[in-house]
């Protein structure tokens, strides 16, 4: 891949900083830095922004690396897309297991020994939930993907524009800050499964 050279030296040949181009085409630094060192790929949005500030054609940016770009982000939205489906899936999977608890534990007055099985079946479910949306949060990062219409415009192979007031402000937001409302989103979740398997008990009791 060239892209990534061709950048760097077009950057440097315009006496920008990495810090100077993010701020240009509103991305992060560590995005541009992702793309000179060729671990990501500009999507058409970016690639546009940067032949404006660069003075230069779309063409000559990616020359003989088109094929190869395009495989790329083809790859990670549906690496996207299946993580994504996997989440859902095992949270409900988690959901009905722990409603299948309460059913055994509370309906049936199983002893609670009997019901280990299913609980560390519902764990096991969250924890692969978990882990496929710490898949999504990466791809997100790894393509500077900040806002719901920003992965919309990703999923569906649209042009991204970062150039919002939301997606500005939403880059401002600090890494641990962004860090404790995932994890709070996954605790959230399972607190719901916890929640539907008390509704089960009830309509059931």
């Amino acid at each position: 891949m060239e892209i990534g050279n061709r950048i760097k030296s077009l950057r440097a040949r315009a006496g920008m900083s990495q810090e100077d181009l993010a701020g240009r085409i509103y991305v992060s630094r560590q995005t541009i830095s992702s793309w000179e060192n060729d671990k990501t790929y500009p999507d058409v949005q970016s690639l546009l922004l940067l032949s404006e500030i660069f003075d230069v054609t779309v063409d000559s940016l990616i020359k003989e690396d088109v094929m190869t770009m395009t495989k790329t982000i083809d790859s990670g939205v549906r690496t996207m897309k299946q993580m994504a489906w996997v989440m859902v899936v095992f949270l409900l999977l988690m959901i009905a297991a722990m409603a299948w608890l309460v059913v055994q534990t509370v309906v049936w007055d199983w002893d609670l020994a009997y019901a280990v099985p299913t609980f560390v079946l519902a764990l096991v479910l969250w924890c692969v939930a978990l882990c496929a949306a710490v898949q999504v949060e990466r791809n997100k990062k790894s393509h500077d993907l900040v806002t719901y219409r920003e992965i919309l415009s990703y999923w569906y192979g649209e042009p991204v524009d970062r150039d919002t007031e939301k997606s500005r402000r939403e880059r401002l937001i600090p890494v641990w800050m962004k860090t404790i409302r995932f994890v709070g989103m996954m605790v959230l979740a399972a607190a719901i499964g916890y929640g539907f398997a008390m509704l089960v008990d009830r309509l059931v009791g």
